[in-house]
């Protein structure tokens, strides 16, 4: 009698009470009397009980918190029907499957579209508040749903139609993404023990439920996508080629293009996949084909942050490999900036591609804009290093990258950089033979292209003088003095850089006379 008057009242309906405090007190006791519960030995009077309070409860309508139609404010009975479904179980399959799945159930959030996972935040506590007292302890009732799907996920791991009924009330019942997540790693360790037969119904069914939080957490990014991803890759890869085909034909639907790229296509090119799958060439090459093209995808849709990891993926294959190349350079007109395209060009240069790493260079420097104060600009050593693989591959073009320097650049300590840079050695001397070094010479100051860098090198220097003097201040003024002296090394490149320098010298002391103690230092040390 006792245990049946238990089994009564923890299957009553009732709403929850309000105030947090009220709540978990609530949610304990109910624990500890399932938990006290659990200590009694079930014989078979007590089974028969079981049984018949079960039924009862399942046909006693919205009196009973298992009952078809509850009010959406009842609490849950997840905790309950977990303790029901393992007593159940060894006597009552089918009543054991039939209470855990009514059980499973969370009203309040039955009419809500939210599949996001901020349920244990703002839009669902936002929900709750509109219609009904707060539940502060959602997050506690959704944990214990979980442990619910879980522990019938587990019992039936290997009879598909069990699997299929309590996938199907899990993704239709939990609202909560990481409480998917958290579902689907349970039934992935009990699908595959380390000590023991892989349980393929049970891993299949959780790649489904793998789908199905990719899907829903697609649009709305969490925290922990990241290991969902990552998660989903295992998975697949451990049910076989056939999974990651799956996913990699529909990755539009399950990942966004850097996912897809960095984490998909790149697991199933690594070498220790082949391995771990024990894969022969056919596969192998029916994957790679796939991943290649899912990288080509992924690149065009969002060159930025997946054109290098398309171009890695698809370097053996020479199709692939062009086609994503030329991605890169129709992105350059607007899709991607001027450090993107550098960091591919000096990809592409280590690869051993200069000639594409040279035009992408280009593209990259039409894009690049580096003012005349910008002397501590990230792009610099990508200026220097261009026009080091220009300078190496030939004075053609150099010739053609010079006038892009000009134009991007207004640093004029960059600029003087890459005149001293370009004339210490001939150019073409990285890929000339032995026999024509003795032919190449220096390239000269007064004829182009290197009277071109030189003239805006004196440019800069004369309007970053100007630019400085505006606002300087008189703890400046020493440094102000270095400038004007490095900028005389570069105008006495010119043949009639001296001429160049004095007029500077003269204008500065006309133009910003007012300033007494500077003009005194600049006379002191330039006449």
């Amino acid at each position: 009698m006792a245990y049946e008057v238990v089994l009564i009242g923890l299957g009553q309906q009732r709403n929850m009470p309000v105030g947090l405090y009220a709540q978990d007190k609530a949610c304990r006791a109910e624990e500890e009397l399932i938990k006290r519960h659990r200590e009694i030995p079930l014989d078979e009077r007590l089974v028969e009980v079981l049984q018949k309070q079960v039924r009862t409860l399942m046909e006693g309508g919205p009196l009973s918190g298992l009952g078809l139609n509850i009010p959406p404010e009842s609490v849950p009975l997840h905790t309950f029907g977990r303790y029901l479904f393992q007593a159940l179980l060894p006597h009552n399959e089918d009543l054991a499957y039939e209470v855990g799945l009514r059980a499973l159930r969370l009203p309040i959030l039955e009419d809500s579209s939210s599949n996001s996972d901020s349920t244990l935040s703002g839009s669902v506590n936002a929900v709750l508040m509109g219609r009904y007292p707060r539940w502060f302890v959602i997050g506690h009732i959704e944990s214990q749903q979980c442990q619910l799907a879980s522990c019938m996920m587990s019992a039936a791991k290997d009879n598909m139609k069990r699997l299929r009924s309590v996938l199907e009330a899990a993704q239709r019942h939990i609202h909560s993404a990481s409480q998917l997540f958290k579902l689907a790693q349970e039934a992935y360790k009990v699908a595959t023990p380390v000590d023991g037969i892989t349980h393929y119904t049970l891993l299949k069914a959780t790649f489904e439920l793998g789908l199905h939080i990719m899907g829903m957490t697609l649009a709305n990014m969490s925290w922990g996508r990241a290991d969902m991803v990552r998660w989903m890759v295992q998975c697949a890869t451990e049910i076989g080629v056939s999974a990651l085909i799956t996913i990699m034909q529909s990755w539009y639907t399950l990942f966004n293009p850097t996912e897809a790229t960095a984490v998909v296509a790149s697991t199933v090119m690594a070498p220790n996949t082949a391995v771990r799958l024990n894969l022969n060439y056919r596969q192998q090459e029916e994957l790679a084909r796939c991943a290649r093209s899912v990288a080509l995808q992924c690149a065009a849709k969002d060159p930025p942050s997946c054109a290098l990891c398309a171009l890695t993926l698809c370097e053996k294959d020479p199709v692939a490999f062009k086609a994503a190349y030329q991605i890169v350079v129709d992105a350059s007109a607007g899709a991607m900036n001027s450090q993107q395209l550098f960091t591919i060009a000096r990809y592409m240069e280590h690869r051993g591609y200069p000639t594409h790493a040279y035009d992408l260079a280009v593209l990259a420097m039409r894009n690049l804009s580096l003012g005349y104060n910008q002397d501590a600009h990230p792009a610099i050593n990508d200026v220097f290093w261009a026009c080091a693989l220009s300078h190496s591959l030939g004075k053609g073009q150099l010739s053609n990258m010079i006038p892009l320097v000009v134009k991007s650049v207004k640093c004029a300590s960059v600029l003087a950089d890459v005149l001293h840079r370009c004339t210490l050695t001939a150019p073409g001397m990285g890929c000339q033979p032995d026999a024509k070094l003795r032919c190449i010479k220096l390239l000269p100051y007064d004829k182009d292209p290197m009277r071109q860098l030189l003239d805006a090198a004196i440019a800069a220097y004369i309007n970053t003088a100007h630019s400085r003097l505006t606002h300087i201040s008189p703890r400046h003024y020493g440094d102000f003095i270095e400038f004007l002296s490095k900028a005389r090394e570069t105008f006495l490149l010119a043949p009639d850089g001296h001429l160049r320098f004095a007029k500077l010298i003269d204008d500065l002391k006309i133009m910003y006379r007012g300033k007494k103690k500077l003009m005194h230092l600049v006379r002191e040390r330039f006449g």
